[in-house]
């Protein structure tokens, strides 16, 4: 099973950060407001971010780096050649 770590910048402007094994059924749960606790009150926005390929074990591990990331670092992360984002087919 592959799983992803992702970047959403949301309406506020800020930056959140999760995992899973299915980037559209999750999108959908944040705009519903049904994921994490982090979108009641603020809305997701668009991905920014999407790193493809990890178990659940390097995902986790991988987004626990990237939360600890200042803003200025996970900006450059989102310009980097590792971000995925246009390699994932996402449905809205």
């Amino acid at each position: 099973m592959t799983w992803y770590v992702y970047i959403i910048l949301c309406t506020d402007d800020t930056l959140y950060t999760g995992i899973t094994t299915d980037i559209n059924k999750r999108w959908l749960k944040h705009c519903s407001q049904k994921g994490a606790k982090y979108f009641r009150g603020r809305e997701p926005k668009d991905f920014v971010y999407i790193e493809t390929g990890h178990d659940r074990s390097s995902a986790s591990k991988r987004e626990s780096i990237i939360k600890k990331m200042t803003r200025g670092d996970k900006f450059h992360l989102i310009k980097s050649d590792s971000n995925q984002l246009k390699n994932v087919v996402i449905h809205r």
